[in-house]
């Protein structure tokens, strides 16, 4: 029997490279093991066919953000968010064409937490210039949602939630609000605190059946299914 040596001391032996230069060109996705793209530096290596791909480069992964769809989720744990986060459920029709790897699910980092109640649109990011924009401008960011509602919706109820008001010696602020259908109504607020949405809607005599955040800033979440992620396009800002 063979013994089996780690895939980066392989590459090592095989092309003459450096620990790190092999770390980089196995975790980039560069090295094929029998045709297929393998990005584990430990996988076991006996007397597969090792390659690199054409035009490798040994750099450092990009960092990359991911969109998720993420269903109702009460009282989780930041673990158990990222665990939707697999390769089993990244989007089909994602339409950006990256490839796959591992490392884009380490140092994943999120800010604009859903409200407890809601579905929706969730955003991780290795990427520091996005986590500073996401907390640096969470008071200036819009976040839009989809609220089912029961009672009668009318623009006159609508046009009251405006402006902030005073309900039972609690503020509450203006938001956008618009008719989606006599089931649905749309709000777009800032930074909104949890609960504040049942409120709002409280105060015009309509009762939250469910929520669904569907986008934050300039990125919106479009036709992504419940439960389902796919990469941020490099041209989506927030």
């Amino acid at each position: 029997m063979t013994d089996s040596v780690r895939l980066s001391k392989h590459l090592i032996d095989l092309i003459g490279c450096s620990r790190r230069e092999a770390q980089l060109y196995i975790e980039g996705g560069w090295v094929l093991v029998n045709g297929d793209i393998i990005d584990e530096p430990q996988f076991p290596i006996t007397d597969q066919v090792v390659e690199l791909r054409p035009n490798a480069v040994a750099e450092p992964l990009p960092a990359i953000t991911l969109l998720l769809n993420q269903p109702l989720m009460p009282n989780a744990t930041f673990e158990q968010e990222l665990a939707l986060l697999t390769p089993e459920t990244r989007w089909a029709d994602d339409p950006c064409d990256m490839l796959q790897l591992k490392g884009h699910f380490a140092r994943l980092n999120s800010e604009l937490p859903l409200q407890s109640k809601a579905t929706g649109l969730q955003v991780y990011t290795q990427d520091w210039r996005t986590l500073r924009k996401l907390t640096d401008d969470r008071t200036r960011l819009e976040q839009e949602y989809v609220v089912q509602v029961k009672g009668e919706v009318s623009p006159q109820k609508l046009k009251r939630l405006a402006h902030a008001q005073m309900i039972k010696g609690v503020g509450l602020p203006g938001c956008k609000a618009s008719m989606q259908n006599e089931d649905n109504i749309r709000m777009v607020l800032k930074d909104p605190s949890e609960g504040v949405i049942e409120r709002l809607c409280a105060s015009i005599d309509l009762e939250v059946v469910a929520m669904k955040r569907i986008r934050i800033g300039a990125v919106s979440m479009g036709k992504l299914p419940l439960g389902m992620w796919r990469y941020c396009l490099p041209t989506q800002k927030f």
